[in-house]
């Protein structure tokens, strides 16, 4: 009889295996219990032909993956935030890095959508500063616990120390959904050498408290999108509040990695010529708060895509986050003193709201299901390759998801997991994961160039493509997917992949074939075959966590090599992700 094996990977363990004698006999028991969705369509696309040349290094395989942000930092120390800061610890050979808004904001440590609070700073009636840290200690303890490292994004004001601006009468908190950034919580400072004293004291509380070798792994960045309405004042103004935030945190951390300034899509003009600006202040000018020269050791901004919803299907803009990539590469390579930086793309994501549900929004639907992390996929190859382009350093894509406490089940929040059940994008982090070494040569008949990509997206042809890694421990990897930016079903593709350039007496590779598909690491089909329970019973919620994390598409196997090459075969759906490893 034939075997079936299905093998879950989830938080960077193996948790279940399940093994069942007779392949038809498995899959019938396991969709009679809901837990696999129909079989897809036979193939009917054109079929694709896919090489890898593990002989050929096109450049360092850096782990850009393994950064995440959120909002609501409160949320940190919450039930289900607990638990998903320690499986993205788990999913990763490497540190994972967590950006948090937030952290400087006053109130009273309840989160709510787009909004957080640690209230580390008030002023007594004489305006003395006054700090407590329990609210930020308890946040940088679970990162501490997690196994993860803090990104310190100083924000957002104190309300003892905001300013009055001029024509804003507001309070110091606008509730969603409302617009949360038109508060004076992000008004500037009353007083700049106060809250230059504010970051130099935050920061030396982290180095007693952490160590002063913990601390000098994190990296401090300064504000969020100032070139939009997070910030209520000048551009100019926002140098200031750079130029006394990074002196303070350097006079409490001389070796602090500081940076900024987390500006907006480049694409934009406006938000191109501010990331300019700000980027001719640093490189030529004199900080406001010393008069020395302006220490920057890392350069950030944002990414965003655009879906909408267009003759009744969502319609993603893949092309805009990429052009956002382009045009901020572009600008950073023409400063010779600043282009090897490393360059934090500080939120990379498929549009600019995490917060807003499908029920706000109904194109943001396309998180629950595959759209998601084969949209990803596209686009991490391609932030590779801009990055060769430009010549520049990039050491993050930073996804802006986490989780929304106490929320209804895939209610459609650009998250990672729901009520603690992981979505099938959490596994495309888990795939990037298993990836070290070197890139290498890949070519594709399916796949889009580069310029075609960034210029238009992906409206016509899908893009069938690869993306490959070779590692010294006789290893590679190779992630393959079918992407299109509009959703819904499309031809099932034949994909052959052949890899060459195996090592003289490689004569057997282990061949181990993952996949984000319908049927695979997808607990969100599963969860709509159940008929979207809103309260799952103790069963319907255990079969969701089995089969939330990186399944295999079949056991593993040892296949021939002839003259360094083995050839696979596989079928590629629409949206879906493969992740095949091979070992010698």
């Amino acid at each position: 009889m034939q075997q079936w094996q299905m093998i879950t990977m989830r938080g960077g363990a193996q948790t279940r295996i399940a093994v069942a004698a007779g392949l038809v006999l498995g899959a019938m028991s396991a969709m009679a219990q809901g837990t696999i969705p129909v079989l897809p369509p036979p193939s009917a696309g054109k079929p694709v032909n896919i090489t890898v040349d593990l002989s050929k290094t096109v450049g360092a395989y850096k782990p850009i993956y393994s950064w995440f942000g959120y909002d609501e930092g409160n949320y940190t120390t919450q039930r289900d935030g607990k638990v998903l800061l320690k499986e993205l610890h788990d999913l990763s050979p490497v540190p994972v890095y967590i950006r948090a808004h937030h952290l400087l904001t006053s109130g009273d440590g309840v989160p709510e959508l787009k909004w957080s609070s640690t209230n580390v700073y008030t002023e007594d009636a004489n305006g003395k500063p006054v700090y407590s840290f329990k609210i930020l200690d308890e946040i940088f303890d679970e990162y501490k616990a997690a196994g993860v490292r803090p990104m310190v994004e100083l924000g957002f004001m104190p309300k003892d120390l905001a300013a009055d601006v001029p024509g804003r009468d507001v309070p110091y908190q606008v509730h969603y959904p409302k617009s949360a950034i038109s508060g004076k919580s992000n008004n500037p400072p009353k007083d700049y050498a106060k809250w230059g004293e504010l970051a130099r004291v935050v920061t030396a509380h982290f180095v007693e408290r952490y160590g002063r070798e913990t601390v000098k792994q994190w990296y401090f960045e300064v504000w969020n999108e100032p070139d939009i309405d997070y910030w209520h004042s000048t551009p100019e103004d926002y140098w200031k509040l750079y130029d006394y935030a990074v002196a303070g945190v350097r006079a409490a951390l001389p070796e602090a990695k500081v940076g900024g300034p987390a500006t907006t899509s480049p694409r934009n003009p406006k938000a191109y010529t501010y990331l300019k600006n700000f980027l001719e202040h640093v490189n030529s000018g004199k900080s406001a708060a010393n008069g020395k020269a302006l220490p920057m050791d890392f350069i950030s901004f944002h990414a965003k895509g655009a879906p909408k919803i267009v003759d009744g299907k969502v319609t993603m803009g893949v092309s805009s986050e990429l052009q956002d990539t382009d045009h901020g590469f572009q600008l950073i390579s023409t400063f010779p003193k600043l282009r090897n930086l490393p360059i934090i793309i500080s939120e990379a994501d498929p549009e600019g709201c995490a917060a807003c549900s499908s029920k706000v929004n109904p194109a943001n639907n396309y998180r629950n299901g595959t759209l998601y992390p084969a949209y990803t996929a596209s686009a991490y190859k391609r932030l590779f390759e801009l990055q060769d382009k430009y010549k520049v350093n990039l050491l993050s894509m930073l996804s802006w998801s986490f989780e929304f406490e106490n929320k209804d089940y895939f209610e459609g929040f650009r998250s990672l997991s729901t009520n603690g059940v992981n979505k099938p994008v959490l596994n495309f982090f888990r795939m990037a994961a298993l990836m070290s070494g070197n890139r290498v040569a890949t070519t594709s008949t399916g796949g889009l160039s580069l310029d075609a990509i960034v210029q238009n997206g992906v409206r016509g042809e899908s893009d069938v493509d690869a993306f490959a890694t070779k590692a010294a421990d006789s290893s590679a990897a190779v992630m393959l997917w079918n992407y299109h930016d509009v959703e819904g079903a499309g031809p099932v593709v034949p994909t052959s992949v052949a890899v060459s350039g195996l090592p003289a007496g490689a004569n057997r590779v282990l061949v181990t074939h993952y996949r984000i598909d319908d049927t695979h690491s997808n607990a969100y089909t599963v969860w709509k075959a159940m008929g979207s329970p809103q309260n799952p019973t103790t069963e319907q919620y255990q079969k969701l966590q089995a089969v939330d994390g990186l399944e295999l598409l079949a056991s593993p196997e040892w296949v021939d090599a002839n003259n360094g090459t083995v050839t696979l075969n596989t079928e590629m759906p629409r949206q879906s992700i493969s992740l095949v490893t091979l070992k010698w």
